[in-house]
């Protein structure tokens, strides 16, 4: 089963019935009036008027029939719906390209990582760390940043993949204590991804094969969240330590377009920086490390 594909206007429209009826009327300032309402959320008329456009623009803007919203149109949506500053991006974004939808996808992104970034890898060692896809597979790890994800070295090297790992991996319950927090972070920015670009080959698979393996995946993909929790530490359960509180940073990679860096640090002298020698020296490399490849 893989994702359909989707013109601009279609996914603008996702976007906006999935925003719509997930929002309250309360929440915008509408007192519900009686009886029951068969609509979840904002009718179409309400929201029409709260962003000051007729129904049937609205209604033609959802069902992917008008394809040019203004900026002015866009920015009364995002206020009417209450958008925080990443959705109201993602809806401008959304806008430009069903403005400008070409139907051929674009090629997957470069899987190379650069020899000075394996380096990298090795330079910050204990501390894990790894490179990942704009799709999160990984491309690139320490023995450190493999092991910290429990059983994932158990998967060939390119299935590894920290959404693939989450929602279909046995021990990816166990490993995050706040696992519902984690899974709503990755769909969120998976989401974020495709919005933008959904006939993506490497996006569309993974999605795929996430909407047919994982009823968590599915129910959380319908709700077209693109917003998610950003932590400064995770914790984890891990079996090999107990439980580690890590710091984390991500950065985006230069010359990589969509490659991240992924690194997880601990004050020296704590318990959790000795936890993270621990997997490192436990940690069992599944390829050569740069100096070991040139001995």
């Amino acid at each position: 089963m893989a994702p359909e594909q989707h013109s601009g206007g279609e996914e603008l429209g996702r976007f906006l019935r999935a925003r719509r009826t997930q929002t309250s009327p309360r929440t915008v300032g509408l007192t519900p009036g009686p009886g029951v309402r068969r609509t979840p959320g904002l009718r179409r008329e309400e929201l029409a008027t709260l962003a000051g456009v007729s129904i049937d623009y609205y209604t033609r803007l959802e069902r992917g029939k008008e394809t040019r919203p203004s900026p002015a149109v866009v920015d009364s949506l995002a206020r009417a719906l209450r958008l925080d500053d990443a959705e109201h991006q993602h809806l401008r974004e959304l806008a430009v390209r069903a403005a400008r939808y070409a139907p051929q996808p674009a090629p997957a992104p470069s899987r190379t990582v650069r020899p000075h970034l394996k380096l990298l890898l090795e330079t910050v060692r204990p501390n894990p760390a790894y490179v990942v896809s704009r799709g999160m597979d990984i491309l690139a790890h320490n023995p450190g940043g493999l092991a910290l994800y429990a059983g994932i070295a158990d998967w060939p090297a390119k299935q590894r993949n920290l959404a693939r790992y989450l929602f279909l991996h046995p021990a990816a319950r166990d490993l995050f204590p706040d696992w519902d927090n984690q899974i709503r972070g990755c769909v969120a920015r998976l989401r974020a991804l495709a919005g933008t670009d959904p006939d993506a080959p490497d996006l569309t698979t993974l999605v795929g094969e996430l909407l047919l393996k994982s009823p968590d995946f599915a129910g959380l993909w319908e709700r077209y969240e693109v917003t998610g929790r950003t932590m400064a530490t995770k914790t984890f359960q891990h079996p090999q330590t107990g439980r580690i509180t890590l710091s984390f940073q991500g950065m985006a990679l230069e010359g990589t377009p969509g490659h991240r860096l992924g690194v997880y640090t601990a004050e020296p002298g704590t318990p959790d920086h000795d936890a993270v020698l621990l997997l490192d020296m436990a940690a069992t490399p599944t390829e050569p490390s740069p100096s070991e490849r040139h001995r």
